[in-house]
């Protein structure tokens, strides 16, 4: 009886230790985990791996294990599907239709990690498109800036920009390298009238390098154009991979 009593003690004991050390190790698993999808080491569609599997790796309960991939389904990272296994799920994005969007917003509200780069920063005369898009005459100046926006280790956005150095001449100057050119002219002009375009295209050769897609990808594009009192702002296109980005608009029933 002694030596009976003695096993369960033991056994008590480990199953304590085990308790009291599983807050620690839950919070490594969920950071381990939490990293790899984050960095993009584990992309969109990567089979996590099994409980059981990572209970061994770990050295904890598959109960530990359970609670770490509950709790990476509720923040989105991770999709646990009945008998296949959990997935990382495809994070998406939205934005109000008729709001100046944050860029870095949008990014961050999925818990990843933003970036951005210029891939390209002109000065020039107005081109026929150029004149078509901001409403300038031919003889106007502008400057052109193109960026990809990252979110974690992925293209999220392309930015394909003009800004009218006629209402901002400061804008020949600015190399956008810390700032990217949306929060800088909000910062730069206050506007007094917006329109937005909004509409589907496959990806060309040019996009889908620059998103890291494949060609003909279906793509959401999001054109805006601003205004001053001065006259036309910029003009901006916003290209998202389809599968990654979605608008919403909140409204009230009109008046009867």
């Amino acid at each position: 009886m002694s030596g009976a009593f003695g096993l369960d003690r033991e056994t008590n004991r480990n199953v304590a230790m085990n308790q009291s050390r599983d807050p620690t190790l839950h919070q490594r698993i969920l950071g381990d985990i939490e990293g790899r999808i984050v960095s993009g080491e584990w992309p969109p569609g990567h089979r996590i791996p099994f409980e059981v599997d990572l209970a061994t790796q770990y050295d904890v309960s598959r109960m530990t294990v359970n609670k770490v991939l509950t709790q990476l389904a509720k923040a989105g990272l991770i999709e646990r599907r009945k008998k296949s296994g959990s997935f990382v799920t495809q994070p998406q994005a939205q934005s109000a239709v008729l709001e100046i969007h944050d860029i870095k917003a949008e990014v961050q509200s999925l818990n990843l990690p933003y970036s951005y780069a210029v891939s390209k920063k002109t000065s020039r005369k107005a081109k026929a498109e150029d004149s078509r898009r901001l409403e300038l005459p031919l003889t106007s100046s502008v400057v052109e800036v193109v960026c990809i926006h990252n979110a974690g280790a992925r293209p999220f956005c392309l930015e394909e920009r003009l800004i009218s150095l006629a209402t901002v001449p400061e804008a020949a100057d600015a190399d956008f390298l810390t700032v990217a050119p949306g929060p800088w002219l909000l910062n730069q002009v206050p506007w007094s009238t917006a329109e937005h375009r909004i509409h589907a295209v496959s990806a060309s050769a040019e996009v889908a390098a620059a998103l890291d897609i494949a060609r003909n990808t279906a793509c959401l594009v999001v054109e805006r154009r601003t205004w001053s009192g001065a006259g036309p702002v910029t003009h901006v296109r916003f290209t998202y991979p389809g599968d990654r980005h979605a608008l919403v608009a909140r409204f009230t029933p009109a008046s009867q």
